[in-house]
């Protein structure tokens, strides 16, 4: 009884370790690049990572509406983005849960969900998940930084926005902030891959 009881506490102390958002191992071998796409935006526009012609880089956030830890996230993406888009590093968000297993996931949602928010960058629908797929996204949130290598997309960051989902104001680790950063700065990202904790996407 003593060693289930051992190995029930020892199970929680890794589930709460990797909770906190700590860095799991990152294979530099696992570099990858992805390819661009045409998303529809909540104002009807499709878009593109070519219709961004002077970006050094992106923070692609796969996000949704109903999910409760993507509700703790709003201020913080707006922020990123008004920090980094003039850097030429705009942020991205992107919805890939399907509207037929929660309704909340319609494009008329997201534009309300945007507009009470006060969304600064785009919100974009990927309805058939395949841009989910490509990116091996399957948390909301659930970020990557990618940067423009030899004519590339190769993602450089993926994972967790940063360690503290419920409060703000005690991160200690903004993990996306610092691998934008570091790149800026030609330096090598500290944490390339973290644990993104949030709502799983169920793929069809």
């Amino acid at each position: 009884m003593r060693i289930l009881k051992f190995i029930a506490l020892a199970i929680l102390i890794f589930y709460l370790y990797n909770l906190q958002g700590e860095v799991f191992k990152s294979d530099s071998s696992s570099v990858r690049s992805v390819i661009d796409f045409s998303l529809q935006n909540i104002d009807g526009r499709y878009l593109s990572l070519n219709d961004f012609p002077d970006s050094k880089g992106f923070i692609i956030v796969f996000t949704c509406n109903h999910c409760p830890f993507a509700k703790l996230y709003p201020g913080r993406l707006n922020k990123l983005n008004e920090k980094y888009a003039p850097l030429h590093v705009p942020l991205i968000a992107i919805n890939s849960v399907d509207s037929l297993d929660f309704e909340e996931e319609t494009l008329m949602i997201m534009k309300q969900k945007a507009l009470e928010n006060k969304f600064t960058f785009p919100y974009l629908r990927d309805v058939t998940q395949e841009v989910a797929k490509t990116f091996g996204a399957d948390k909301t949130p659930h970020a990557f930084v990618i940067w423009k290598e030899n004519n590339q997309w190769i993602i450089r960051y993926n994972g967790a926005l940063d360690d503290n989902g419920a409060e703000p104001e005690k991160v200690t680790h903004a993990f996306v902030a610092d691998a934008v950063d570091a790149l800026l700065e030609g330096h090598k990202i500290k944490d390339p891959e973290t644990n993104s904790i949030g709502c799983a996407i169920k793929f069809r």
